[in-house]
């Protein structure tokens, strides 16, 4: 899949097939609508595009209002290569580009820089400004123009309709089985090892303490999961929240990889949600809390050890 990061549109993917949006999460919803893309593309023997923004538009206009985030920028062109589309183009977000008119982003975008053939949304996509242009607006430009639109419905799971807001609502609640159902995929932050308070390795449960994570974290508990270092993945039971046995407030996210030896300080890894196993708790003593991490140990390898 090519990635291109300039306005600039290659030469190669004029007269494309086109899905816009934030694609935040890649969830099934998404997934739907991309397969119609890539089988319509191919069908035309054109490439299939996936247009997106970066930094999300509210970051300039109501940074207040921005949701956090399901995937960085980096985990989403992962998770869109798996679609098997062609190609995402990441436009730079700025005020030129949020000041257009639904008009002014057709016709200047999708029509002069694209030449594009035709596009696939879903029901409520929104484009221009103040998001002043409907999917019926933009059925109107297309028909204009001779291009084709395709309308995806939207996923219902029967909870709703999938969308970012309800895996990220999901997520904040500690469902992270249904937050996984719903992505199609298990749930992955990415953070950098720094410096802890070393109680785990008084007691035999190293933890690395994951800091500068740039998308949502789920409620406070204890999960089972798995973590990537250098190409391998290694069951892992994660603390997320404070540690009220010794007395700290502070929420923390503490990774015990399972099996793991070595030194992790200043890197990047990445964390995959599994299950959640249990709530945050309060323990009478070091002897009760190693007790309960035993079993929190134990059923981790069970749900995150392959076979």
């Amino acid at each position: 899949m090519e990635i291109h990061r300039a306005p600039q549109v290659p030469a190669h993917w004029r007269h494309a097939l086109l899905a816009i949006g934030n694609f935040d999460g890649v969830h099934l919803g998404h997934r739907a609508m991309l397969a119609t893309l890539v089988s319509q593309a191919r069908a035309r023997a054109t490439p299939a595009i996936a247009f997106t923004f970066d930094p999300h538009p509210l970051t300039l206009v109501r940074p207040e209002a921005v949701p956090p985030a399901l995937t960085t920028m980096s985990r989403r062109l992962e998770l869109l290569a798996e679609t098997g589309i062609d190609g995402v183009l990441v436009y730079p977000t700025d005020r030129a580009l949020l000041e257009l008119t639904a008009d002014q982003f057709f016709h200047n975008i999708i029509r002069d820089q694209f030449a594009a053939t035709g596009l696939v949304e879903g029901p409520n996509f929104c484009f221009g400004k103040n998001r002043q242009g409907t999917i019926d607006r933009l059925r109107e430009f297309c028909d204009a123009a001779g291009m084709s639109l395709e309308v995806v419905d939207a996923l219902d799971q029967g909870d709703g309709m999938v969308s970012s807001t309800t895996v990220r609502q999901a997520i904040l609640d500690g469902r992270i089985a249904q937050a996984n159902d719903l992505l199609g995929s298990r749930y992955r932050i990415a953070g950098v090892v720094v410096e802890g308070e070393r109680r785990g390795r008084t007691i035999n449960v190293p933890t690395a303490n994951l800091d500068e994570i740039e998308t949502v974290l789920p409620k406070d508990g204890v999960y089972a999961g798995r973590t990537l270092v250098d190409g391998t993945w290694w069951p892992t039971a994660t603390n997320v929240g404070p540690n009220p046995t010794f007395a700290e407030a502070r929420r923390k996210i503490e990774a015990h990889l399972i099996g793991f030896t070595g030194d992790l300080y200043g890197r990047q890894i990445e964390f995959e949600f599994i299950a959640r196993l249990r709530d945050t708790q309060t323990f009478a003593g070091i002897d009760a809390l190693k007790t309960q991490l035993a079993t929190d140990i134990a059923q981790t390898k069970t749900l995150a050890t392959p076979g």
